[in-house]
C-alpha cells in the first residue's frame, strides 16, 4: 500500500531538484546583498529561508538513502543524494547511507550511531555526540577553504558568507537534530512502547512541514521507510484512523 510508485519517483526527483535549485538560487542572491542598504526585515527572513533549504538538502539526501528520490533509477537516485549532501557540508554519501541504515536497524540503542551514549542523554551532549559522529576534520577544513575562496576570489563579504552560508548550515543541524532525532527518539517517562523506539509529533500539517519537512512524523517513517517525505502526513492520517478504529 505504501510502496513507492513510478509516478512518485518522478515527484521525488522534481522535489529534490527544486530544493537544490532553490538553495543555489538563494545562496547566489543572498551573498550579493549589500548589508549596508538591505533592511533587517529582509536579512533575517533570508537567513531562515536559507536554513530551511539546508534542511531540505539533507531531507533530499535522506530520501535518496531510502531509494525514493527516483526509485526506478537508483544511479540517478544516488547521484541526487550525493550532490545534496555534498552541497550541505561536504558529507560523504556512502558513510551517511551506511550509518542511517544502522539507525533503522538498531533505533535508540547502543548500536544506533544517532543515539546518545546513555550516560548523557540531555539535548546538548547528545547533539555534540551526534555531530562528532558525522562531522570530520577534513569537512571542516574543506568548508574553510571554500569560505576563503569565495571571499578572496569572488570578493564576497565575510559578513554575507557568515549570515547566509555558515549560520544557516549550522542552525539547520540543530533543527534537523531536534525535530528529527532528539524529540522522536528520546526515551519517554514510561519507556519505549514500540519496536522502533520512536514517537511522532502532533503538529498541524503546516508546522510539521516547516519544522522538518514532516520528518517529525517519525514513527510512521520508521514503520514505512519507503515513503517519501511529502507522503508522511497521509500515512500518519491513515495510521491514526487505524489506531482509533482498533
Amino acid at each position: 500500500m505504501y510502496n513507492p510508485e513510478k509516478r512518485d519517483g518522478y515527484k521525488g526527483l522534481a522535489a529534490g531538484l527544486l530544493i537544490i535549485g532553490l538553495w543555489l538560487a538563494g545562496l547566489v542572491v543572498f551573498l550579493q546583498f549589500d548589508l549596508a542598504t538591505v533592511p533587517l526585515y529582509v536579512v533575517i527572513p533570508a537567513v531562515f529561508v536559507q536554513m530551511f533549504l539546508y534542511v531540505g538538502l539533507f531531507i533530499t539526501a535522506h530520501d535518496a538513502m531510502h531509494g525514493i528520490v527516483l526509485p526506478q533509477n537508483l544511479k540517478i537516485n544516488k547521484l541526487i543524494g550525493t550532490v545534496a549532501v555534498f552541497l550541505y557540508a561536504l558529507f560523504p554519501y556512502k558513510k551517511l547511507h551506511t550509518k542511517h541504515w544502522d539507525h533503522h536497524k538498531f533505533p535508540a540503542s547502543e548500536k544506533d550511531p544517532d543515539y546518545h551514549d546513555d550516560k548523557k542523554p540531555g539535548f546538548f551532549h547528545w547533539y555534540l555526540k551526534f555531530m562528532t559522529t558525522y562531522l570530520s576534520w577534513w569537512q571542516i577544513l574543506g568548508m574553510a577553504a571554500i569560505f576563503n575562496i569565495l571571499h578572496q576570489a569572488l570578493n564576497i563579504p565575510v559578513s554575507n558568507l557568515i549570515l547566509f552560508w555558515a549560520v544557516p548550515a549550522l542552525a539547520s543541524t540543530v533543527q534537523l537534530f531536534y525535530f528529527g532525532t532528539y524529540l522522536p527518539h528520546r526515551e519517554p517517562p514510561g519507556g519505549y512502547t514500540n519496536r522502533h523506539n520512536s514517537t511522532s509529533n502532533d503538529y498541524p500539517l503546516i508546522i510539521s512541514f516547516f519544522t522538518c519537512y514532516h520528518f517529525g512524523y517519525h514513527l510512521e517513517h520508521h514503520e514505512f521507510p519507503y515513503v517519501q517525505w511529502w507522503k508522511l502526513p497521509k500515512v500518519r492520517k491513515n495510521w491514526d484512523r487505524k489506531v482509533s478504529s482498533g
